[in-house]
Order: C-alpha cells, then structure tokens, then sequence
C-alpha cells in the first residue's frame, strides 16, 4: 500500500472570523493561505509525488494549484472529502453555535453529533476514510508500493481519517490538531496504517519517502510490522519480509 499526505486547505478567509464556513460557495484563500500554498513547492522538493487528489470546494482547489502546477500533475476532485455538511449551522457565529445543546456533543461525543439539515460526523469518517483507501489501492496499483501521493481537504475531515490510522474511537478525534496548511502523513500496509507526521507545519518531509527497494528476484512488499524497541530514527523501517 502507498503513503498519503494528507494537506489542510491554507488559511482561509472564513478561518479566523468566527463564522462556521462549511460548504459555503467562494470561500478562498487569504494573504496567508496563498503564501502557505506556494510554500509548498519547496516543502515538498523531495518528495516523489505520484498524484494528487483534492475536497471540491475553491480553498482546497486553490490551495493545490501552484504544487499542481510545479509537477505537472492534475487534481483529481473527490467529493467523498468535502468539508464537513453542517446543515442548518453553516455561515453562523461560533460564538452562537457554542450555546446550542449539540455543541457538547460535538466536543465530547461526536461520534453521536449529526448536525441539523446536514450529516452525521460518524458519517464524514466513514466516507473520508473509505475514499482514502481506494485512492491509495489505485495509486499503488499504478505506481507500486513506494508510492507517495497528496490529498488537500479540511480540518475535521483529515482529523477523522488520522483518528482512523491511530486506531482511535471517533470521539477521540478532537484531541488532535490539524491548522490550516499543515501536514500529516498516514503508511498504509496490508496489516496496519503508520502515522508518520500530525499537524507538521515545515518541516522536511523527505523522511516519509520509503526507500527505494534493493535489486532482488522477486520484489518485496514493505513490512507491516512494526519495529519492535522504536524506529531508528532512520526515516524508514526496516525491510523484514
């Protein structure tokens, strides 16, 4: 199986204004989710990306453009990683929204949060995960094992698929960060994923590239094991198949 990045929309003209964006049309990027997207041209520099797969929705399709661009790659839209459907929420105050009963449902036990007019959170994973999977089941059918690819999508959305990864109940899922432009990176194996990186804001990622494997016979797949004692800190695991 392949490795996914999965990159949150930059900084976007909604975030940071008190207003619940959802699904709302035209909500692009601002000064700062524009310069976090041509950033991630040289934050990627070395990382072999085979494809790149992206939300529906203009902040994410903008954030992708100039790494698309850079490569030569197109987007693939997936409507299965659209922001979360907040219904009758969307385009209200947070301040607002905190006062509504649901509102502690959804920080205590999302995975019981449907949101009136629109979906359940428990569905969002369900969806974002399953298009995850395939992606990565195509990809790596295309381009082998060691494939890389980048998926751009929306914070509540990457939070359930690494919930996922982590072997996390749903109602776990807000314990983890993920900020507008960030990076986290998911392994996937036939027994396990491998959450590589949550919530990485520039670091070099060149370390979640797996390794080029040694000329053999027969080729090998990564291992699905985990190391036992820890990684060596090597960026890649051993090959023990």
């Amino acid at each position: 199986m392949g490795t996914v990045i999965l990159l949150r929309h930059g900084r976007s003209s909604a975030n940071g204004s008190g207003v619940l964006a959802g699904r709302a049309p035209k909500v692009g990027l601002d000064d700062q989710g524009r310069a976090q997207a041509q950033a991630l041209i040289d934050r990627l520099a070395g990382v072999p990306l085979a494809a790149l797969v992206v939300s529906p929705l203009l902040r994410c399709k903008q954030t992708l453009a100039p790494l698309a661009k850079d490569r030569g790659l197109d987007r693939t839209p997936e409507p299965r990683l659209s922001e979360v459907d907040y219904g009758e929420w969307t385009g209200r105050e947070l301040k607002t929204l905190v006062k509504e009963p649901l509102w502690r449902v959804v920080q205590a036990h999302p995975s019981a949060a449907v949101f009136p007019g629109g979906e359940g959170l428990a569905e969002v994973q369900a969806r974002a995960v399953a298009a995850v999977r395939e992606h990565d089941a195509r990809i790596t059918a295309e381009h082998g094992e060691g494939a890389v690819w980048l998926l751009c999508s929306h914070g509540d959305v990457i939070k359930s698929v690494l919930a996922d990864a982590l072997g996390q109940h749903l109602d776990s899922f807000q314990r983890i960060v993920v900020d507008p432009g960030s990076l986290s990176v998911v392994r996937y194996t036939e027994t396990r994923p491998f959450v590589l990186r949550v919530n990485d804001m520039g670091g070099d990622l060149g370390g979640v590239v797996p390794p080029q494997p040694k000329k053999r016979r027969r080729s090998r797949k990564l291992s699905s094991d985990a190391v036992v004692g820890g990684s060596t800190g090597s960026g890649s695991r051993k090959d023990r198949s």
